[in-house]
């Protein structure tokens, strides 16, 4: 019978073993399971009802009027720094002959907090006052954008082994200027003076933190005023990404005395989203099934066992773990795996089958980023120590469906394109797919494959009514471009230019790639 004391204590045990089993890992991956692992636990204790199940499956960000205080929280506040001060001559280990300007620093979202946010900026190279801004957004939730996005995804530089930094080809910043955000406070650089702000934390006010750093930031760098801006991000930054979108698109209309800066947002683009709990849970176990993982005997008694809606009980939890994953990247079940440091003390990757590709990167960026003269020269504060993940964060809010918010931003007139790397399997190809359809929007064209640069078939796209567009990227892990640089900068291309990606390249493209 559930919520008797033997099925509860059974039930924590087996959660709290899998949180322990990751304790000691900081990834990103770590962060997603730990937080969904608590939120299956408040599900177990507590079966919802059918008022809380109707409560859950309504869009809590559709109302305007909720962010009717952020003008007042926004008007008079001082930012914290300058653009000046935050111009970085050079990072510690760059290499030679960098061409394009860098800036970093903390923008203040809530004075009385003393809550700061800390954020990496990148110029493009080429043409940066005519080219768009993209704020980037990681997941987790509390993971750092500086050490994944910028310095293992998107970003300019990728970490050497031995501390120095490398130039990477397929940097975003080559097709725009990016801000990389560390949200929200209390992850990576970023903090509050108010230490309870990190027990109070949610995404209601990750995404009201996200905008006021964007209206004091755009004061700092007032030539970005009135730019095409895009909203960017992958993980759990299916929630950030469009919880901001919805923030951004209120404010703009919002018709209070204190008129703020309107911010130009064109678009969001964000990959391998985390968008409904149960249907997450369902994709992630049918890919593993599909892909060999579970057998069909243990599939035939998950599905015998769950229905991945909030009626499911310990039996379906039971099934669902009642496998062997074995070690592999479940961010890339086909990818090599970072193995235990050898006797010298160095970490070194299972195999070198993904030419290009360090599972090992993070022990190099963390290293990196707590370095005092690197600390120094992103001018941020020398007494924090940088960590890719928070473990100090009580997640307070967080819808479990995120399908209403992306069907009224669409609606409203948003470009929403969704992107998935087909070899993840926490936030799957599957699961992504069975959520798209759940927005029941007319296809306007036909999942087809689309190319690369290179004519190498680059993943499958499909366009649906309100010009909403879902492609897939071939061979990519939930974090697509590390694993696939090139074909995340061509989808971004594609995006960018507001046309779907083509099924052949032209040659304009090939000169506009360099290749």
């Amino acid at each position: 019978m559930r919520g008797t004391t033997a099925f509860f204590l059974l039930s924590l045990a087996f959660l709290l073993g899998t949180l322990l089993a990751t304790a000691a890992d900081v990834s990103q991956e770590a962060q997603l399971i730990k937080f969904m692992s608590s939120r299956a636990l408040k599900r177990l204790r507590s079966r919802p009802t059918a008022a809380n199940e109707a409560e859950e499956e309504s869009d809590p960000w559709a109302d305007p009027d909720t962010f009717a205080h952020l003008p007042e929280r926004c008007k008079g506040l001082p930012s914290g720094g300058s653009k000046l001060a935050d111009r970085i001559l050079g990072l510690p280990g760059q290499p030679p002959r960098v061409n394009f300007r860098q800036y970093s620093g903390y923008v203040t979202v809530n004075e009385e907090h003393g809550r700061e946010l800390f954020y990496y900026f990148v110029e493009s190279p080429y043409g940066a006052a005519s080219k768009p801004l993209i704020l980037w957004l990681n997941g987790g939730p509390g993971c750092s954008s500086l050490g994944y996005g910028a310095m293992e995804e998107l970003g300019p530089f990728r970490v050497n082994p031995d501390g120095t930094l490398r130039r990477n080809k397929y940097s975003w910043n080559n097709l725009a200027n990016v801000i990389f955000l560390e949200s929200p406070a209390g992850v990576g650089f970023s903090f509050s003076r108010n230490t309870t702000d990190y027990d109070t934390v949610g995404d209601r006010r990750t995404a009201e933190d996200a905008y006021v750093f964007l209206v004091k930031w755009l004061e700092r760098f007032p030539e970005y005023k009135g730019r095409d801006f895009y909203i960017a991000g992958e993980s759990y930054g299916g929630h950030y990404v469009p919880q901001l979108a919805t923030v951004i698109m209120s404010m703009n209309r919002f018709p209070g005395p204190a008129l703020l800066p309107r911010i130009n947002l064109q678009g969001i683009f964000f990959g391998n989203p985390l968008l409904d709990d149960y249907l997450n849970g369902k994709g992630y176990l049918e890919f593993l099934w599909s892909h060999g993982v579970i057998s069909d005997e243990a599939w035939a008694r998950i599905l015998a066992n769950c229905t991945f809606t909030p009626s499911d009980d310990w039996p379906c939890f039971v099934a669902a773990h009642a496998f062997q994953k074995g070690n592999i990247d479940r961010y890339n079940i086909y990818a090599p795996v970072c193995l235990t440091p050898s006797k010298n003390g160095t970490f070194y990757p299972s195999s070198d089958s993904m030419p290009g590709y360090d599972p090992c990167s993070y022990h190099y960026v963390e290293p990196y980023l707590n370095n005092h003269a690197v600390k120094s020269a992103l001018h941020a504060r020398v007494d924090t120590k940088w960590t890719g993940c928070s473990d100090d964060l009580a997640w307070n809010d967080a819808p479990e469906f995120m399908v209403p918010t992306i069907k009224r931003l669409i609606k409203n007139g948003l470009k929403v394109w969704i992107y998935s790397g087909d070899f993840d399997s926490v936030c799957s190809l599957t699961a992504t797919r069975f959520s798209v359809n759940d927005l029941n929007l007319a296809i306007t064209s036909k999942w087809r494959p689309w190319y690369t640069p290179d004519s190498e078939v680059g993943g499958y796209v499909q366009q649906y009514q309100g010009g909403f567009t879902f492609a897939s990227v071939r061979a990519a892990g939930h974090l697509v471009p590390t694993f696939q640089p090139k074909r995340s900068l061509v989808l971004l291309y594609s995006f960018l230019k507001n046309m779907l990606p083509p099924a052949d390249i032209p040659d304009s493209w090939r000169s506009d790639f360099g290749f």
